[in-house]
């Protein structure tokens, strides 16, 4: 049975929680908000907020810091120029807004966009990064289940 995008991008932030627990270890925080946009909705077919698929944060403790707000901003960047908010700020800067965080922390993989905001922002980053290839992967196996299912139903069908 497929799993829509919202199930998979939940299975995809179950599948690397162990990782972020284990790298909490070593982080300034032990809190995390974590956005993961639609990959099928451009920029120039939504408002943000609808493009938003799916948003989960971790909290140990209470938050010093919006850090929700911080990693929404961090995926409108990222969605609006379809590159992690890093490249824009140590590569292109005259692209950014007055309204974008200074903190990166966003990652690009094909048409997934992931943020996260809650820890250093190199970490932030490499966390965006775990999720989005794990949402692409078990997207593709997804697919790929999916496709070898079909015959066997269309065997099915036609008997």
């Amino acid at each position: 049975m497929a799993r829509d995008h919202k199930q998979l991008a939940k299975d995809a932030v179950e599948l690397v929680k162990p990782a972020i627990d284990k790298l909490f270890e070593q982080t300034n925080r032990k809190e995390l908000h974590i956005v993961i946009m639609d990959p099928r909705i451009k920029p120039w077919e939504s408002t943000f907020e609808e493009a938003i698929l799916y948003q989960e944060s971790i909290k140990n403790s209470s938050w010093s810091t919006p850090f929700d707000v911080l990693a929404r901003n961090k995926a409108a960047q990222a969605w609006r120029n379809k590159n992690a908010n890093l490249h824009h700020q140590a590569v292109h800067p005259s692209s950014l807004r007055d309204d974008d965080v200074l903190f990166y922390g966003s990652f690009v993989y094909g048409d997934v966009v992931v943020a996260c905001s809650g820890v250093q922002q190199w970490f932030d980053m490499l966390i965006s990064g775990w999720i989005a290839l794990a949402f692409e992967q078990l997207a593709i196996s997804d697919y790929q289940q999916r496709k070898l299912d079909q015959p066997t139903q269309m065997y099915r069908n036609n008997k």
